[in-house]
């Protein structure tokens, strides 16, 4: 798992280049946003199960299928497993606010994660819906609007919905 100084310096040492502009600003970008993002992090970290628990039931609000007989959330063992993921993505990307890089969402999320809902037949469209549920409550809860902050939710939701599973 790298982080975005980690990731950036390995960018440039494979090229044998000195830091840039761009590579100063990268570094200054993640210095000053460094306590907001940490403070974002603990936040979700002490509110994770009433954000898993608000979001899940907003998405079930909008998505009411996913609970009636049929749907991918229909069984209580199904449920549960929907709020677990839903959690796996809220602590991964409080993890990757604090890396301020998404490396880790693709090692430890996306990767496995296709092969399971492809095996399994998920829908892919309510589980993106979910995520950018969980990035709005976030942003409510730290209070802030920042593309840091929606940076790893954006990013899953983004992988999901362009991957063909």
């Amino acid at each position: 798992m790298q982080d975005a100084i980690t990731s950036l310096i390995g960018a440039y040492d494979a090229t044998g280049k000195y830091f840039d502009r761009d590579a100063m600003d990268t570094l200054k970008s993640f210095f000053a946003t460094g306590n907001a993002r940490l403070a974002a992090s603990s936040a979700i970290t002490a509110n994770a199960a009433s954000i898993v628990r608000k979001s899940g039931s907003q998405l079930f609000e909008e998505v009411p299928d996913l609970i009636r007989p049929g749907g991918n959330a229909y069984t209580t063992r199904r449920f549960a497993a929907c709020l677990r993921d839903m959690d796996y993505y809220l602590r991964y990307a409080s993890y990757a606010l604090v890396a301020g890089n998404n490396d880790v969402l693709d090692e430890r999320v996306l990767q496995g994660l296709r092969d399971t809902y492809s095996s399994l037949g998920v829908p892919i469209g309510p589980t993106v819906k979910g995520i950018q549920i969980m990035k709005q409550a976030v942003m409510d809860l730290v209070g802030e609007n920042a593309d840091w902050l929606a940076a790893p939710f954006d990013y899953m939701s983004r992988e999901l919905s362009e991957k063909n599973i």
